[in-house]
């Protein structure tokens, strides 16, 4: 009767430190991402970067500056389509470009987007 009481509270304590964990991961995940909006806008801005239409930053001109941070973001965001890709039983590429048509409906006026065909424009 311990062993298996003991089992079960094992079991329980794993769960809650994994529910932690994944807590702490993405808090620290969404921290990192929201500190990094004003450096990507400021490559939005300059035309340097756009949303491509699997949800990500790509690179839209020859200047590949700040490479390290579109990077990262792109990192960031795969790992957040991921997380909501296994809570719904979709796939991260889907969930990538259903949020590709978020972004794309919120973009500010001059950004470079890419449409289905893989087509780039700027937002008017």
């Amino acid at each position: 009767m311990i062993n298996k009481i003991t089992k079960i509270v094992v079991l329980m304590l794993l769960v809650f430190t994994c529910s932690y964990s994944f807590a702490q991961d993405a808090k620290e995940l969404k921290a990192r991402m929201l500190e990094r909006i004003p450096a990507i806008q400021a490559l939005k801005s300059k035309g340097i970067i756009g949303e491509n239409n699997l949800g990500y930053l790509q690179f839209v001109s020859s200047g590949k500056e700040q490479e390290g941070l579109v990077n990262s973001e792109n990192a960031d965001r795969k790992a957040v389509y991921t997380a909501i890709a296994n809570q719904q039983g979709a796939s991260a590429d889907l969930v990538g470009k259903r949020r590709a048509i978020q972004i794309a409906e919120n973009a500010g006026a001059g950004e470079w987007l890419q449409d289905n065909a893989g087509k780039w424009y700027q937002k008017k």
